[in-house]
């Protein structure tokens, strides 16, 4: 889950979305979902990035890996949008 590979620079992905944060998902399966992208802040963001750490389990410690950057890695929402 490589973040640009934790170069200073923000992901394209990520640049896109907030430029254009209406987005489309495919789910395993092949379903399709519409979803708006936000940034988390403040303790959404927190928890959220203590939840993201523990989805590795090969030893990689992001913390370290965020710390190579100057700016905080951001944390991105994904909430479904009414079709």
């Amino acid at each position: 889950m490589a973040m640009n590979g934790w170069g200073e620079a923000h992901p394209a992905w990520w640049l896109n979305l907030q430029a254009n944060p209406d987005a489309t998902v495919v789910l395993p399966g092949g379903e399709e979902r519409a979803v708006r992208a936000t940034e988390a802040t403040g303790n959404e963001r927190d928890r959220l990035w203590a939840t993201f750490r523990t989805l590795e389990d090969d030893g990689t410690d992001l913390d370290a890996l965020a710390a190579l950057r100057s700016r905080r890695t951001p944390v991105v929402v994904l909430a479904p949008t009414v079709a």
